[in-house]
Order: structure tokens, then sequence, then C-alpha cells
């Protein structure tokens, strides 16, 4: 049987493949990349990009679950993603290609799942010191929109569903152009 780390890698070099992929050549940095999602995983119950801030919250950090809405786009531009878990041929053969690859996801995404998160610890803190933390509440949250007003979009190719300020520049699903997405809400 496999360990987290193990599954986790054998994961992502199934999905590698799948999508025409490479796995970063530098060792070191993938044991360090397959070891922050194993303990993202572990923390928040899905595989948030270990280079970024993740919320907590699935539905603010959807569109950085690994793999990330911006892979596709990050490796066909820079010959990698993000945080270098999938990179192209090109870099796989000469990992000296391997640069840092500027930030995608929107400002407004990343501000609102930081003050999702500093809401959560701040909640978490205010429960007096408790040592069970409770799970955050959804009740609140409107059908279209979270609780701070981020629009859910709809793919209109294959359905996919994703809040964020903006729609997703590439649909992780079907590979839709950002215009392909509406506003989603029932009655629509």
């Amino acid at each position: 049987m496999m360990d987290g780390d193990e599954a986790k890698l054998w994961w992502a070099e199934e999905n590698a493949k799948r999508n025409g992929f490479f796995l970063c050549p530098d060792r070191n940095l993938l044991d360090d990349l397959i070891e922050g999602l194993v303990k993202n995983d572990g923390r928040y119950g899905y595989g948030a990009c270990p280079c970024r801030i993740a919320s907590g919250l699935k539905a603010y950090d959807s569109d950085i679950i690994c793999p990330c809405e911006y892979r596709d786009a990050d490796v066909n531009e820079y010959g990698m993603c993000y945080c270098a878990l999938f990179v192209s041929e090109e870099v796989s053969n000469d990992p000296s290609k391997m640069e840092p690859v500027p930030e995608r996801r929107p400002i407004e995404a990343q501000d609102a799942a930081m003050e999702v998160k500093e809401k959560e610890e701040k909640r978490v803190e205010e429960v007096d010191g408790a040592s069970m933390r409770e799970e955050p509440s959804h009740e609140h949250i409107q059908v279209g929109v979270d609780e701070e007003g981020i629009p859910i979009w709809r793919c209109t190719v294959c359905g996919y569903l994703a809040a964020r300020e903006t729609p997703p520049p590439i649909c992780p699903i079907c590979k839709a152009k950002a215009d392909k997405f509406e506003r989603f809400g029932f009655g629509r």
C-alpha cells in the first residue's frame, strides 16, 4: 500500500501523462511539492497548490486546486506551471530553463481568499481557546454568489462551476476559453 506522498506522486505522474506534461525535473523540489499537496489534502480536504495561500474554503480555492486552472496556460507560455510541478518536455529535458512564472490568479481572488482565511482564523480564536475547531458554516451563502458577493461562473460547454471574481481563463475540464463562461444562478 502506498503512503500519502507515494499516492500523490503517482496521481501527479498519471495526470501529467494524460495531459502531455512532465513532472518537475528537480527531484528535491518535486518531493517538496508533493509533500505540500499531501499536507494541504490533510489540512483542507483538497490539494490546494502548495505555492499559494489557500483560504481553507473550497469555494474560494477551487481555481488553485491542483492541477490549478492556470496550469495549461502557464506550461504553454512559460514551460512550467506556477509551482513547477508540471512542466513541458523542453523544461523536463533542460532544467536550466526553469524560471519564475508570474501569478495569473486575479488579485481579487487572492484578496477574497485571504479575507475569508483571516475571518475564519479570528472566529476560531474567539471560540475561547477551545481545542476543537468548529467547521465553518455555509448556511449564509446565497446561490450564484458567496457571502462576499463573489460570482459563480458556469462553463456553457461542460457545466463546470467556478466561484471567483472573473471567469477562469480556460475551463480546467473541457479547455473552453473564458468567453464560454456565464454567471450562474437558478432560473437562468
